[in-house]
């Protein structure tokens, strides 16, 4: 039976909505601020990098997030190193952000590939100082469980690389992962429509965070409020159950008390 009071926890927080977005590439802020209303989502990440933390009197995209009903996840966006992500994170932290952090530590540019040795290194030295650390992983049951292990809130795999629109590339390492831990699992990054985020969610990962895909669509706000659906849609048809895949038909209508 479904449960009415199926909310997403993370580090004892609660939440209604399984869908974060993230604040970067739309045409204004805005558009961003439309967006993320239509989204449904009460979680919304930032690079940090991006934040002007230095002077306020200037305009920031903060000024558009309303902080009283989304909660701020700041990220490590553009961070190669486990040195870097740390002191970006701790400079979110100084400047009032938040210390509920989403960790990235990239490998190189071309792939946006997570640094999974960093990324653990990093991992390790923010849980020990008190952030809540949400990384951004690869699809590796391995990594996953380490990264629990460590301390981390949640993991963060991969559905695709960042910004490609592919879809769940391999949607049987996400289902491993998913019997690997006991965090909640949130597809990051490859997200491209809204039956991508369905899958995710159809396949029991407790979240998708996405950007690209709703600040990159032809019409953002339309976008956002189609990936808020099929979130709720793609959840709604994992907690019913699916039907058995099978090679064969199977009469939909019993052929018990047929009259012949």
């Amino acid at each position: 039976m479904m449960n009415k009071d199926d909310r997403l926890i993370i580090a004892g927080r609660v939440f209604n909505s399984r869908l974060m977005v993230g604040t970067g590439k739309y045409e204004s802020f805005q558009q961003m601020a439309m967006a993320i209303e239509k989204s449904g989502a009460e979680i919304v990440t930032v690079a940090v990098r991006r934040v002007n933390v230095s002077d306020r009197n200037k305009e920031s995209l903060l000024d558009h997030i309303d902080l009283k009903k989304y909660t701020l996840l700041p990220n490590t966006a553009g961070c190669y190193s486990a040195d870097d992500a740390v002191r970006t994170c701790r400079l979110a932290r100084e400047a009032g952000l938040s210390d509920f952090i989403k960790l990235e530590v990239l490998g190189d540019e071309k792939t946006l590939f997570p640094n999974n040795e960093e990324l653990l290194k990093a991992a390790k030295t923010l849980v020990k100082e008190g952030f809540t650390v949400l990384p951004y992983t690869s699809d590796d049951p391995i990594v996953c469980r380490k990264l629990q292990d460590i301390g981390c809130a949640a993991v963060m795999p991969l559905g695709a690389p960042i910004g490609s629109g592919l879809g769940i590339r391999n949607p049987f390492n996400i289902r491993i992962i998913l019997e690997t831990v006991s965090v909640p699992v949130i597809v990051d990054a490859g997200v491209g429509t809204a039956s991508d985020a369905a899958i995710a969610m159809e396949l029991g990962c407790d979240g998708v965070l996405m950007n690209t895909a709703i600040a990159g669509a032809k019409d953002p706000i339309a976008m956002a409020e189609a990936m808020n659906l099929a979130v709720r849609a793609g959840r709604l048809a994992f907690m019913a159950g699916r039907i058995p895949r099978k090679l064969y038909a199977t009469a939909s209508s019993p052929l018990d008390g047929v009259i012949e």
